[in-house]
């Protein structure tokens, strides 16, 4: 009884230190460590993916580490600083983008990095925050739900810094950016007539926007329609994902088995379309605790969003949670045939370093935003 109590003490003081810590840090812990377990099945799928490439898992461990400190950083910024930089942050990317036109690297057909030497830099991927900021920014102390004026203004937020980056082209990039900008105007309590009413103009702009896309976006649409239409050129990946996904079952083949993975019938396998890896090798069951680990991630999420103290916070928060879950939803979609393949990563998993680090670093602000809650200015 005696050794039991000790045991029992001694677990207590762990997690009373460890509670300690995590509160000092800023940082959620439920959130914390389903996003550990995440990266954790990441290196494992990577290391598979990538043809047992140790130099590729710790790169993408590095990265895991870049993106954790600067989660711990801007756990620490109040969101009266957030609010404060988010212009500054927002049009020094406009101002990236423009660079990025003009003396972009330009790689697999798309102008979108800047070759910084040592590492090549996708400056997009900073709008993916900077837009939400900016647009929680400007509706924090205007009326709710927004005037049709702070619509317009809203947009003009939201689709400059989407239609550059299409431009570069990114498609997929430029859609999760005006996504970010959406959710944010969607959470400020807009009217269903409003909605409706986007929706609709919504489809008018896509129906004149057809004649704007690329040759190769209009054929993924086709493609997307009718994958068999052309087997061995556009239709292949999603041919081979499917395949990949259907011949895992329920149990999956087993780590680095998957014939798909590792013959390189399946493209993309570690960027991309690693979703079809999971599920060849791990199978359903693989793909299920997946979906759960990120349901959980976007839940909690969604409850920080919820305890956040002011229209900026609150907007903000809820912005970057339901974004997380549109990562998952298009890449999932895309990789399974439900959605046009648009290159969109699956959160975490894919190989990838800006993707990473911004990732992480909105979870570091929405944690900054839940530990901060009684201290903001609303």
């Amino acid at each position: 009884m005696i050794m039991d109590d000790n045991r029992d003490s001694a677990a207590k003081r762990t997690f009373s230190a460890t509670a300690r810590l995590l509160s000092a840090l800023k940082l959620d812990g439920p959130l914390l460590v389903a996003l550990g377990l995440l990266s954790l099945y990441a290196l494992i799928v990577q290391y598979s993916a990538s043809g047992q490439s140790v130099d590729t898992v710790l790169r993408t461990l590095m990265r895991i580490g870049l993106g954790t400190l600067a989660m711990i950083a801007l756990a620490h910024s109040s969101p009266n600083f957030l609010r404060s930089l988010a212009p500054w942050l927002y049009f020094a990317g406009i101002v990236l983008l423009l660079v990025v036109d003009a003396i972009g690297y330009v790689g697999k057909g798309a102008q979108r990095w800047l070759d910084l030497g040592l590492i090549r830099f996708q400056p997009s991927e900073i709008m993916k925050l900077a837009v939400p900021m900016f647009a929680a920014s400007f509706m924090h102390e205007r009326p709710l739900p927004p005037t049709w004026r702070n619509l317009l203004v809203l947009a003009v937020i939201i689709v400059a810094p989407a239609g550059l980056v299409a431009m570069q082209p990114d498609l997929g990039t430029a859609l999760l950016i005006f996504a970010t900008g959406a959710l944010v105007v969607l959470m400020a309590g807009l009217q269903w007539q409003i909605i409706a009413g986007l929706a609709v103009a919504a489809g008018g702009l896509g129906v004149i926007g057809w004649n704007f896309l690329h040759d190769y976006q209009r054929q993924r649409i086709r493609i997307f329609l009718d994958p068999q239409s052309d087997p061995l050129g556009s239709g292949y990946h999603i041919i081979q994902s499917q395949i990949a996904i259907g011949s895992g079952g329920l149990f999956g083949k087993g780590w680095m088995n998957g014939s798909q993975a590792q013959l390189e019938f399946l493209p993309e396998r570690s960027t991309d379309f690693i979703f079809a890896v999971i599920g060849e090798e791990f199978g359903l069951l693989g793909l299920l605790v997946l979906l759960l680990l990120y349901l959980f991630i976007v839940s909690r999420s969604l409850f920080l969003a919820s305890q956040a103290s002011g229209t900026f916070a609150r907007l903000l928060a809820s912005s970057l949670a339901l974004t997380f879950f549109v990562y998952v939803f298009i890449n999932a979609g895309m990789v399974s045939g439900l959605l046009p393949v648009v290159g969109v990563p699956l959160p975490l998993i894919s190989y990838g370093g800006t993707s990473v680090v911004t990732l992480l670093a909105g979870f570091g602000i929405l944690m900054g935003l839940y530990s901060h809650r009684k201290l903001v200015n609303s």
